[in-house]
């Protein structure tokens, strides 16, 4: 497949004033599989006038309707998912399977905002005096910058999308530039269903140019973010500088507590898949385990055998559970963890080792007994490595839990409910699912606290953000 990605500014697919283009690269084998456009100052600017005009239209189109746009948008993207997945694949590297649910769950977002979209209710507040009505309106706040990342191409751009537009918001996408072919498909579906072009723009290109061209600009009323905390931290306060709406989904460092009346079987089978999947680059995933030590030999023992049970390969391979990292920076990461974790006298149990010299493929990688001090405990691996440590009393385990800036995702095993519910009050995160992996549904709020964030792109609360709310009171004259 040889895969030409365009930018799409003011209705037109087209290449970037400036004729710069980027290689994409499959990481299953390292070799080009095609072109992206790379946009100009000169692009960007165009797109910032055409999106102020569609925002003057889009806004007027009522809300019923913009849930019949995003519906058809839905269908299409049903309708197209096994050419879509097989896109993500190539450029990506997750295993198909892996696509395919990815682009499914894209298509249930749409149909969720497209709902919700027509729900955002205002309200009457009873006057205090005769003849006075008091209201209470939503609107949508205007032009949004979005900033989508790689490891989920579509899924982290159609939270973004569908909240903007289901409220009447016109969005210009910038789309990740390691794989741009299938967030340039969800974009082409939304168009084709009926959204202006004027409305959604996608450019492609430097990050650092483009965040400092959109945040700034007076045409632009609210940016939203997904990526790294330490790049997070940077365009919120360039946010702040200009008064911009902020919604920063940033990185996470999940701690999974394994207490001793955990049904193991469980907790090894559902935080294994979990820690693998898409290769372990998933701000969600499952990273710092921490197992209490009556069952610590068994879950250890378990994790292992699982870890070693799968199949790594290219993910076009039916037989693939784990495809390749998405690039050799990430092979790198990883035997930098691999080193330092095992400097610190952390015992290597499985993996450890990049895989073949042919694409960016990493064995899954088990540590025990890692000590605090080792990188892999502190800073967010994104890759296929799990840290196990043992933990005595159940303080200890929400102490750990708590002790990084990141406040993400985290997850927990008991039979207990009242264990349960003191993991739900102890821990701080943005999200806790407990014995099963039940976060990330279009319904449910997705957002983290501390570092790893604030706002939510997920359930009713993800809309907020695109919407103002004015008050308005009259006298009967």
């Amino acid at each position: 497949m040889d895969l030409d990605v365009s930018l799409h500014i003011a209705g037109r697919w087209r290449s970037g004033s400036g004729g710069e283009t980027l290689s994409i690269l499959n990481p299953a084998t390292g070799e080009p599989i095609g072109r992206v456009a790379v946009a100009s100052q000169a692009d960007l600017d165009e797109a910032l006038e055409a999106v102020e005009r569609g925002f003057a239209a889009w806004r007027r189109v009522s809300a019923f309707d913009r849930s019949k746009v995003l519906r058809r948008a839905a269908a299409l993207m049903r309708e197209r998912a096994e050419a879509i997945a097989r896109t993500m694949t190539l450029e990506q590297g997750k295993p198909l399977a892996e696509a395919r649910v990815e682009t499914g769950i894209a298509a249930d977002i749409i149909e969720w905002f497209a709902e919700e979209g027509r729900r955002a209710y205002g309200r009457v507040i009873p006057a205090r005096a005769e003849g006075v009505l008091q209201i209470v309106t939503r609107e949508p706040v205007g032009p949004v910058a979005a900033f989508t990342p790689w490891n989920f191409p579509i899924n982290q751009a159609v939270r973004k999308l569908s909240a903007a537009l289901c409220t009447g918001c016109p969005v210009i996408l910038k789309g990740p530039e390691d794989t741009p072919a299938s967030c340039a498909e969800l974009v082409r579906a939304f168009l084709d269903a009926g959204v202006p072009g004027e409305a959604l723009a996608l450019v492609y290109g430097d990050p650092a140019e483009i965040s400092g061209a959109l945040i700034p600009h007076p045409a632009i009323r609210k940016i939203t973010f997904t990526g790294s905390t330490t790049v997070g931290k940077h365009l919120a306060a360039l946010a702040g500088q200009h008064m911009k709406r902020a919604t920063m989904e940033l990185g996470g460092h999940a701690p999974a507590i394994v207490f001793d009346d955990a049904d193991i079987d469980t907790a090894v089978r559902v935080l294994s898949a979990n820690k693998y999947r898409n290769a372990g680059q998933v701000c969600v995933a499952p990273t710092r385990f921490l197992v209490q030590e009556r069952v610590y030999d068994r879950f250890v023992d378990g994790f292992v055998a699982a870890s070693k049970a799968l199949k790594v390969g290219d993910g076009l391979d039916p037989d693939t559970q784990m495809g390749p990292l998405v690039h050799g920076r990430r092979v790198e990461a990883m035997e930098a963890f691999v080193s330092d974790a095992e400097a610190k006298g952390a015992r290597l149990l499985t993996g450890g080792s990049r895989i073949g010299n042919r694409g960016h493929f990493f064995e899954p990688t088990v540590f025990a007994d890692v000590p605090l001090d080792a990188r892999i405990m502190n800073e967010e691996p994104f890759g296929p490595l799990a840290a196990i440590r043992r933990f005595s009393g159940d303080e200890e385990a929400f102490a750990e839990a708590n002790r990084l800036p990141y406040g993400l995702a985290a997850y927990a095993y008991t039979r207990s409910a009242a264990r349960a519910n003191r993991v739900a009050e102890r821990i701080e995160a943005g999200m806790i699912s407990i014995n099963h992996h039940g976060i990330a549904l279009p319904e449910t709020p997705f957002g983290g606290v501390k570092d790893s964030g604030y706002g939510s792109e997920g359930g009713s609360e993800a809309i907020e953000a695109y919407l103002v709310t004015k008050f308005v009171t009259q006298a009967n004259p």
